[in-house]
């Protein structure tokens, strides 16, 4: 085997190389992590507000958080953080379920995030309903710039997704390769291939055990006479 077969050959068989800025597991994993922790990040904070009048008070604050105006959004990005952690130990299957489960979550976070930005009334008439108990908003809606990096972190998610696919050939398994790996290495020490006998299993020819020999002895007959 020359140098460069020597290089691309690991314990699962000779695999192409990866590409991208994602070609190391890691690197991906944190990736991931990081884009789903952010865009949960940005689901607290408030996105719509307005005002409303009561009869006790003529002017009411209603403020409405991200997870209430778009659910969809702090469940996408619980999902992509568990997507993320879940490659650290995923096999050369489960990785790619994992970078679909990615991409799918951001892009669900990204379309939740514009729902509001095009139509912001529905969650604030229901945020002053549960605010004051009344629906007549009485000054505009106002949109805060969270739903806008809500799009942009739901974009990179499915950014990093493709990324980590097209570096993912580059990761090696995570369990039975080194497995593998540790019984080559047993192999070659005893210089002897998988599964054959060892030498001590196995009587040299023209040697005798001590004990046959004694009992060949002892009925009288001539222990090397069978060899």
């Amino acid at each position: 085997m020359d140098e460069a077969a020597r290089t691309t050959h690991d314990g699962d068989g000779a695999r192409p190389p990866g590409r991208g800025p994602l070609r190391a597991r890691s690197r991906a994993v944190w990736s991931v992590v990081a884009v789903g922790g952010l865009t949960l990040a940005t689901a607290s904070p408030t996105w719509v507000s307005t005002t409303v009048s009561t009869a006790l008070q003529p002017t009411v604050d209603v403020a409405v958080t991200g997870t209430t105006a778009a659910p969809a959004v702090g469940a996408a990005a619980l999902v992509v953080v568990a997507a993320g952690a879940a490659l650290a130990i995923a096999g050369r299957v489960a990785r790619w379920v994992a970078l679909v489960v990615v991409a799918l979550a951001g892009a669900l976070a990204a379309a939740s995030a514009v729902a509001v930005l095009l139509d912001p009334l529905p969650a604030a008439t229901s945020g002053a309903s549960a605010t004051a108990g009344v629906t007549d908003l009485t000054s505009p809606v106002t949109v805060a710039v969270w739903p806008w990096l809500t799009v942009v972190l739901g974009a990179a998610a499915v950014l990093v997704a493709a990324l980590a696919a097209a570096g993912a050939p580059a990761w090696g398994a995570t369990s039975g390769r080194h497995e593998r790996a540790d019984a080559a290495t047993d192999d070659g020490a005893t210089g002897a291939p998988a599964g054959a006998p060892s030498p001590e299993a196995s009587d040299a020819p023209g040697q005798h055990d001590p004990h046959d020999a004694w009992d060949a002895l002892s009925r009288g007959t001539d222990p090397s006479a069978d060899r």
